[in-house]
């Protein structure tokens, strides 16, 4: 007989095997999908039923900003520029540096010296009541390399001296000197037309000069449509009261000696009389309102024939920017030519001896210099300056190309019979010249020797100043 511990244990297992023998679990998931017929009774409780945890179901929390903080800003520590204050600083003129040596021995150029072909190769010294008078007229350019030395000087070039020597001629003859300076780039026209406006301030000239001929043209100024005036001119007041202030700061030495010869119905007559001299003219203008009536004024004094009168000499510097049409607009929304604007009329009439220019009564001259750097192309003007260049040298002038429709009659009728004045590259005596100075300067640290001089004058074009001191130069300047 089996006793009952033995079928005690057959029916209930012991710990080891429940601990061996894995337990299979059916999952929900598994018994939801399985296929046949099934019957789920829910399980027996007496507990209450128990909500699911909200933090469960939600959406993970983010962490919120502080609404009511502001912002931190920052307050600029450095002064904004003032109007004006960059262009000032951009375009600002040094014509020393006490950093270069003092170069002794050289002498002053004076009226006798600029003329003399003697002359020729020499480094000059320009006074200070030139140059006071050269920055009024704003001759000098920020381009140049005038703050590299410790003052002022230039070089006595052939063209120089043959440019001198017609201004003065033409003084001694009362006759108006008419000249277009060309080039290649960096060849010194710029210098050349300072050292034409040292000539005449030399002689006690008058001086009127456009710096920039960009400046008239390009819709940069005021300007208002001449009443009475037919082709419809234009002025621009606030340019002339600039061209005002220059004369004064200039010339107004001379213009104290001339006296006003003309009745103006524009002007007052309590403040201007007939013994009013020039100067009491300019000085009568306070406000760019008034600017073009006193301009006008003294343009028509300039060339009213009088014992006291002196020549007067007009430059301006970029031909090509006047010779095209302007950046101006008419009331009819209609792009203005450059010679409609007065200013541009008057300097026009003059270089081509137009008949609406009376001529300066003790003489004059009207001198236009091209520039590479910042030029229009204007096909009348290239093909009026090879033409004249070609007739001067006696050869067949070229003809104008009869597929090119750029051509402006207007140009070409300006610029038939002006003389041009061609600027090559120096020589070697010249370019010697120049390199001592540089070397007494303090700014070239090499001999200057026959070797040198042609290593320099090669690598600058044959004599190109311009590339010249690019080549021993440009290192130097920051």
């Amino acid at each position: 007989m089996v006793t009952p511990n033995c079928w005690r244990c057959l029916l209930r297992p012991s710990m080891a095997v429940l601990k061996a023998a894995p337990r299979r679990v059916a999952m929900p998931g598994i018994l939801a999908t399985m296929p046949g017929p099934m019957t789920t009774a829910a399980a027996f409780s007496v507990s209450a039923p128990v909500a699911a945890s909200a933090s469960a179901s939600a959406a993970p929390k983010r962490r919120k900003g502080n609404v009511s903080r502001k912002k931190k800003t920052y307050k600029p520590t450095g002064k904004s520029p003032l109007p004006g204050e960059r262009k000032a600083f951009r375009k600002r003129i040094q014509l020393s540096n006490n950093n270069a040596l003092r170069v002794e021995g050289l002498q002053t150029l004076t009226r006798q010296i600029i003329g003399d072909r003697k002359s020729i190769g020499s480094v000059c010294a320009l006074s200070e009541p030139i140059v006071d008078q050269l920055r009024a007229v704003e001759a000098f350019k920020h381009t140049q390399t005038w703050g590299l030395f410790h003052a002022p000087h230039t070089l006595i070039r052939t063209e120089t001296v043959e440019l001198a020597e017609r201004i003065q001629k033409a003084a001694v003859n009362k006759e108006n000197l008419r000249m277009v300076i060309s080039g290649d780039k960096v060849s010194g026209k710029s210098t050349l037309l300072l050292q034409a406006m040292t000539t005449a301030f030399l002689n006690d000239w008058i001086v009127i000069n456009f710096p920039e001929a960009q400046e008239l043209t390009t819709a940069c100024t005021e300007y208002a449509p001449l009443p009475g005036t037919t082709p419809q001119q234009y002025m621009q007041p606030v340019y002339a009261y600039n061209i005002l202030q220059q004369m004064r700061k200039a010339s107004g030495h001379i213009l104290q000696t001339m006296t006003v010869l003309n009745k103006h119905q524009d002007l007052s007559l309590d403040i201007i009389t007939h013994a009013s001299s020039l100067l009491d003219l300019i000085d009568s203008c306070k406000e760019t309102e008034t600017a073009w009536s006193v301009l006008q004024a003294l343009w028509t004094e300039l060339q009213t024939p009088s014992k006291d009168r002196r020549p007067v000499m007009v430059t301006l510097d970029g031909l090509a920017h006047i010779m095209r049409t302007s950046d101006y607009r008419s009331p009819a929304f209609e792009l203005i030519h450059s010679h409609d604007l007065t200013l541009v009329r008057w300097f026009v009439d003059g270089l081509s001896n137009g008949n609406s220019f009376k001529g300066f009564p003790a003489g004059g001259a009207f001198i236009a210099a091209e520039t590479k750097g910042n030029s229009p192309k204007s096909f009348s003007v290239e093909l009026a300056i090879a033409q004249r260049e070609a007739i001067q040298r006696g050869e067949e002038p070229p003809a104008r190309d009869p597929y090119c429709r750029h051509y402006d009659a207007r140009v070409d009728e300006a610029l038939k019979d002006v003389p041009v004045l061609r600027l090559g590259g120096m020589s070697r005596l010249e370019t010697r010249s120049l390199m001592e100075y540089w070397a007494a300067s303090g700014l070239l640290r090499d001999t200057v020797d026959e070797k040198k001089v042609t290593d320099v004058w090669s690598l600058g074009g044959n004599g190109n100043v311009g590339e010249m001191e690019r080549a021993a130069l440009m290192s130097m300047k920051m």
